[in-house]
């Protein structure tokens, strides 16, 4: 994890002013992670997240609400400490394959499945030189167990993506997919605010919301289906769903305005096909196929007819 934005004063100042008490609170010297590092982590987190405007006491605010524990036990596994390793094992081996079995609903399956995160949290591979573990983009903002979740929520709609485009050859003939002409490429007609207006917003989102709608708009899996990975209701799902297209539609409204459009400017631009956006949607989602609108109506009508 790197800081994206210069640390300020401010930050500085409050996790000077914080970091004996929460160095102690996240049991660092347990788990071999210095004090100078984590106070460099504790920067960078709060650097990542917090505006620039951002006062000592805002940042100090911030930084109580974190889970340090849990923040030190992932970068100290990220940073390679064999000690903070066995303690993430022990703690959350089980439950990561309970997990994965209510996503799988299969023994061998669940075990394949989360086998398959290990060496990418342990962080086998190296680039530049550094060591690479998905465990070093956790932040400590929510539970390390829920983090996980959706990691591996992620991986397995990953696996599922991935096994549908696996079709034989005499199935693309039988369904004449071999013969068909090519799709002429997409003429872009959307207006330049609206697609760094799309783009900001789609990147404020957290993992698990990027998850759920990658799986529901692009994947076009069921709310159950959905509701099943991250092992809760359907009907949170559904809510969940809803509450996000209303806000990231209202967020795109206001960026507009902002830029320039009046209101009904506004509203009138966001019912353009995303898909005729110059930004890379399916990596803001990190998923790989076509978006539909995002029009409130049709977004509010496919959450009535709940899954198909």
């Amino acid at each position: 994890m790197r800081a994206t934005k210069p640390i300020s004063a401010p930050v500085h100042s409050a996790v000077s002013d914080l970091l004996a008490e929460l160095h102690e609170k996240s049991g660092c010297e347990k788990i071999g992670l210095a004090r100078e590092s984590f106070a460099v982590i504790l920067c960078e987190v709060a650097a990542k997240y917090l505006p620039t405007s951002a006062t000592h006491a805002d940042t100090r605010t911030f930084l109580l609400t974190l889970r340090v524990d849990e923040l030190a036990l992932a970068q100290a596994c990220a940073a390679g400490s064999n000690s903070a390793w066995e303690l993430f094992l022990t703690r959350y081996r089980e439950k990561l394959y309970q997990s994965a079995l209510r996503i799988a609903r299969e023994d061998s399956a669940a075990r394949d499945l989360s086998d398959s995160l290990y060496a990418e949290l342990y962080g086998t591979t190296t680039r530049d030189g550094e060591r690479v573990s998905k465990l070093s983009s956790f932040t400590g903002r929510g539970s390390l167990e829920g983090w996980l979740r959706t990691v591996l929520a992620q991986e397995f709609v990953n696996r599922y993506r991935r096994t549908k485009r696996l079709v034989s050859l005499d199935e693309e003939s039988e369904d004449g997919a071999q013969y068909a002409a090519p799709q002429p490429e997409p003429v872009p007609s959307a207006d330049a605010r609206l697609e760094s207006a799309t783009d900001a917003a789609l990147a404020s989102l957290d993992g698990e919301d990027r998850m759920v709608l990658a799986a529901y708009y692009l994947d076009g899996r069921t709310l159950a289906e959905i509701a099943r990975i991250l092992g809760v209701h359907e009907s949170t799902i559904s809510r969940k769903v809803d509450k996000l297209a209303k806000s990231l539609r209202k967020q795109i409204v206001a960026a507009l305005v902002r830029r320039g459009m009046s209101r009904r400017q506004a509203e009138e631009a966001l019912e353009v096909d995303v898909r005729d956006l110059q930004i890379d949607i399916r990596r803001s989602l990190t998923q790989e196929s076509s978006p539909p609108t995002f029009s409130e109506k049709r977004v509010e009508a496919r959450v009535r007819e709940g899954p198909g």
